[in-house]
């Protein structure tokens, strides 16, 4: 029988009375980039903490390989930590500081010499090994982080926020050198992050969380395409959120009343006639014209604003009582006044009302 790399079981963790951790259990699997996301204090870092060791938990197990580590010390726990901060030693250069916990391990001169040399290459920093932190990029100094807990080969590496004091550019690139980097030695790695744009693009999965507790765990496609409750939904990515009642559930379709207009679902037979339930689109998913398009919904609306994004320009629109969201990649910026928005039924997304 096949393990998880890393189990939780019923984690709990309160600090003084107020709960920090409630009822946490999920699994990683072996070379698996997996992802908690939220926003800031709902829990995420705490969790990092009690799989380090860093912290203890109040109840509940941690599983390595199916072996319980809930009463490991930190310091025999085979991972690898990656601060926010980098904490790297500002007396040591470059290849010290990657070379230090061999040292530590009193490993042969030629086995750290060896090995950090592999590393370095890895992370692209050939020729920074006599380089001080302070003579370093902000990046190169979060490579150099990276770099000095691979080296060591840590059955998981964790990673808290490690990207959040980057500019946005860098940031971006330091993600795909990152993912890049998982994938090309394979280990197991839990990525701790409140950005969404992160967690979409570097995660094979992610655990959505707020407010102490998980919320849904699932692929990238399936947490952006289909959220299973509100909180996902307004959290990762932006959307349209409509507040209505169903009108006709058939085996055919399913339409939803806001307001006085009536909105096209796919037919969905968890929801029934007279139910309240939350509609979803999302943004990107509609289109906007000086004509009326062609769409499963179609509407007339009055544009209260738009902003010109580069690659696309985001409108704001008046549908009665409601203020939609319209993104379109393209060159439409000039519309102004009245205009038509459309969507397809297959992008109205439903969840239970209040």
């Amino acid at each position: 029988m096949e393990f998880p790399r890393l189990q939780l079981k019923a984690v709990m963790k309160s600090f003084r009375h107020e709960v920090a951790v409630k009822d946490i259990s999920f699994a990683i699997n072996k070379g698996e980039f997996f992802t908690l996301l939220g926003p800031s204090g709902c829990g995420k870092s705490t969790i990092l903490r009690i799989i380090a060791g860093i912290l203890k938990q109040d109840s509940g197990e941690i599983f390595l390989d199916g072996e319980d580590i809930s009463a490991l010390p930190p310091y025999k726990r085979p991972f690898g930590m990656v601060f926010q901060n980098y904490a790297l030693f500002p007396h040591m250069n470059v290849f010290n500081n990657i070379a230090f916990g061999l040292k530590v391990r009193r490993e042969k001169k030629k086995e750290i010499k060896n090995k950090t040399r592999k590393v370095l290459e890895l992370i692209k920093l050939q020729g920074y090994e006599k380089k001080y932190p302070q003579q370093l990029s902000g990046g190169q100094q979060q490579r150099v982080a990276i770099a000095r807990c691979i080296v060591l080969m840590p059955l998981i590496l964790l990673f808290d926020e490690p990207l959040s004091n980057l500019d946005a550019k860098l940031r971006q690139q330091m993600r795909i050198e990152l993912k890049n980097i998982q994938k090309e030695i394979g280990v197991t790695s839990l990525y701790v992050t409140h950005d969404q744009a992160e967690a979409l693009s570097m995660s094979d999965r992610i655990c959505a969380m707020s407010k102490a507790k998980i919320e849904q765990v699932g692929v990238p496609g399936e947490i952006y395409k289909d959220p299973k409750n509100w909180f996902v939904a307004d959290f990762i990515g932006q959307t349209n959120r409509f507040d209505g009642i169903v009108a006709v559930a058939s085996d055919l379709e399913t339409k939803v009343k806001v307001g006085n207009d009536l909105i096209l679902c796919e037919s969905n037979r968890n929801f029934k006639k007279n139910e309240r339930v939350i509609l979803l689109v999302r943004p990107e998913h509609i289109r906007i014209s000086p004509k009326a398009v062609s769409s499963d919904n179609v509407y007339k609306v009055r544009i209260e604003n738009n902003s010109y994004m580069g690659s696309k320009v985001e409108y704001r629109c008046r549908l009665g009582d409601w203020l939609v969201k319209v993104d379109t990649q393209g060159v439409i910026s000039d519309l102004a006044g009245e205009a038509y928005i459309g969507w397809d039924k297959e992008f109205s997304h439903l969840l239970k009302g209040g």
